[in-house]
């Protein structure tokens, strides 16, 4: 059964096919997905990997949480899946995946409309 890791604290310059000869030091690596951001592209310095079985995941764990990768010590551990009452998506500032609009009280102060 495929278990999917989340890599975390990464490097910005770290690049997917590094995460892949990293972790095939532990097991069989099914896919590697370095997240990067929509509008410039850029590595978010978060990773999520799948690995074969159960047991290269936790091998992949116990040799790598913890583990030096371009000068950032790395996070390894299995991924949670995503609630799905979580909300998260675009301009979703209460969570609750509704599209209220978000209200703000008065801060106090002079106001300049």
């Amino acid at each position: 059964m495929e278990v999917k890791l989340f890599i975390g604290n990464l490097s910005f310059a770290t690049k997917e096919e590094d995460l892949r000869t990293l972790l095939a030091q532990a097991g069989t690596v099914v896919s590697a997905d370095l997240i990067k951001d929509r509008s410039t592209g850029e590595s978010k310095g978060f990773a999520f990997v799948v690995m074969g079985s159960q047991a290269d995941a936790v091998k992949a764990t116990q040799m790598f949480n913890g583990y030096s990768l371009d000068d950032r010590e790395i996070k390894v551990g299995t991924a949670r899946e995503r609630d799905a009452s979580s909300g998260g998506g675009y301009n979703d500032r209460n969570g609750s995946g509704s599209r209220r609009p978000v209200t703000h009280k008065n801060r106090g102060g002079a106001r300049r409309y």
